[in-house]
């Protein structure tokens, strides 16, 4: 198969075209023709090596953990998934080398749900590790019916799905974090925009009036944010980060998304539905991954972006 993969860590232009041995299924795996792949930050984080500490891996090294295509073999143990059906997974592993960059991939049963009729095999390639990363932190701190919760980095590929699964799970007002040029798209979502920076805590109290703090916090950017987030939320267990494990000394939540299929069918169902939109910044084809990373790199992303393939 063709594949984008790196041979040593090192900056976009690492990553290469290569010709890689087929994936195998498995007692329980799906291998699926790739049409299109995700790219998320922690996958440039991967290729420059800043998480070799943290997972075991081997080159040449495949990135990626998104993928949206259709099933071509099964393994005998399978018993939801059949050839021919067109699906999307979170294909993390716990050993990292072969990712979805690429034309095939193995994926284990449980972390695929079929592919949502409503959108195109790009959005549903965004979806799947943007939106469990959302639903699982929102879900940490119980969001839930009544609530008023703050999203940081509102417009990006995580923020914009939790804007939107924050108002599914029953938040009665989402105040989503963004630079200014954002916050027609952040009203667009069913949130109210307000400018991120050091005064914040001051610009957030005039939104919400009363005590100026909300019921619950989702960190998607670290930094100055997570250091925000104990003054501005009522209890401080209900804040969480998905980017900085800090955020436990603070009385708060972490999390590292896990991959969940029957999550992943839900996020699914809310799209059939109407209630979920996934928002394309830009595709590239698998050829130019490098540009793909370069641009996540630079920051500021609209929402997904994702590598196409033939």
């Amino acid at each position: 198969m063709k594949a984008v993969a790196l041979t040593e860590f090192g900056d976009a232009d690492v990553l290469r075209v290569q010709e890689l041995p087929d994936p195998v299924t498995g007692p329980d795996g799906v291998v699926i023709r790739v049409r299109a792949a995700g790219v998320n930050p922690v996958d440039y984080k991967i290729r420059a090596g800043y998480l070799k500490d943290a997972f075991p891996y081997h080159f040449p090294l495949i990135p990626g953990w998104d993928v949206a295509g259709e099933v071509v073999a099964v393994g005998p143990a399978v018993t939801r998934v059949a050839v021919g059906d067109a699906v999307m997974a979170y294909a993390r592993k716990d050993h990292i080398q072969w990712g979805t960059y690429a034309e095939l991939v193995r994926v284990r049963e449980e972390a695929v749900a079929p592919k949502p009729a409503s959108l195109t095999f790009s959005q549903a390639a965004g979806l799947p590790l943007a939106g469990l990363t959302a639903l699982q932190s929102l879900s940490a701190v119980d969001t839930g019916s009544g609530d008023l919760v703050l999203v940081h980095a509102a417009a990006g590929g995580v923020g914009h799905l939790a804007v939107q699964i924050a108002r599914a799970l029953g938040a009665i007002r989402v105040i989503g974090t963004a630079s200014l040029r954002n916050h027609d798209f952040i009203r667009s979502l069913g949130g109210e925009p307000v400018e991120y920076g050091p005064d914040l805590p001051e610009r957030l109290a005039k939104v919400v009036g009363g005590d100026g703090r909300v019921d619950a916090v989702a960190d998607y950017v670290g930094g100055q944010a997570l250091e925000q987030s104990p003054a501005i939320v009522r209890s401080p267990r209900r804040h969480v980060s998905v980017v900085d494990p800090r955020s436990k000394e603070q009385g708060g939540r972490y999390v590292f998304v896990r991959p969940n299929g029957g999550q992943l069918k839900a996020l699914g169902d809310l799209a059939d539905d109407g209630r979920l939109q996934v928002e394309i910044s830009r595709e590239f084809p698998l050829e130019q991954a490098a540009e793909a990373h370069r641009l996540l790199e630079e920051g500021h992303v609209r929402g997904k972006v994702v590598l196409t393939v033939d």
